[in-house]
Parts: structure tokens; sequence; C-alpha cells
């Protein structure tokens, strides 16, 4: 009987604890592309918001570093390889935006 009663409290603290490690949900500023760059292009200050993209082309030696495309001129651009693939999607936390001839430079770090 006193096996099973520690055998329950045991699985007991095990659920708590797995309950209580449950990470809070983020809250996209931007749910996709279209909408974020919409938002570059009015001007919109976006350092610090979170977007979530769906990567279209990767280009791992381009003169922004490790470049992610997204939308028609979304460039997220990060100094380490980001270990995504083409169609993957990735939330990511911007740190800076620099435009660069008609295109959007983003510089980001990775949310999870």
């Amino acid at each position: 009987m006193k096996r099973m009663i520690a055998s329950i409290l045991i699985c007991i603290t095990l659920v708590g604890s797995l309950t209580a490690c449950k990470k809070d949900p983020i809250i996209l500023d931007y749910a996709n592309a279209i909408v974020y760059e919409q938002a570059l292009n009015d001007g919109t200050d976006t350092t610090g918001k979170i977007v979530y993209f769906v990567v279209d082309s990767i280009n791992p030696n381009s003169a922004f570093g490790y470049n992610l495309t997204a939308g028609e001129h979304l460039n997220f651009c990060s100094s380490t390889n980001p270990n995504v693939n083409v169609g993957d999607g990735l939330t990511v936390k911007v740190k800076e935006v620099k435009s660069f001839i008609g295109s959007y430079i983003i510089y980001y770090d990775i949310m999870k």
C-alpha cells in the first residue's frame, strides 16, 4: 500500500512540474510577410516587434550574411545559419531594419 501511495504522489508531482514548465504563447505583431512589408512601406518602426514569415529562398553567402527572403522585398539577415529550409515558417524578433535599394534588410533574433 505504501508503494502505491508513493507512486501516486510521484505521478502527481511529475504532472504538476510538467504543467508548471509550460511556455507562454508568443504573441505576433505581424502574422505574415505581406502585412509586415506593408507596415514597413507605411514607415512603421518595427524594432522589437514579433514577425512570423515563411522562407521563400535562402542565400547563405549574401553581402548581409545568411539571408532568408520572404514577401516582395524582405531580407531577414543573420551572421549565423538559422537551420531552416525553404517553406519553413519562422518567428523572429526584429532587432534592426535598414532600407537598401528598394528592399528591407532585417536583422533579427529567432523566437523559441
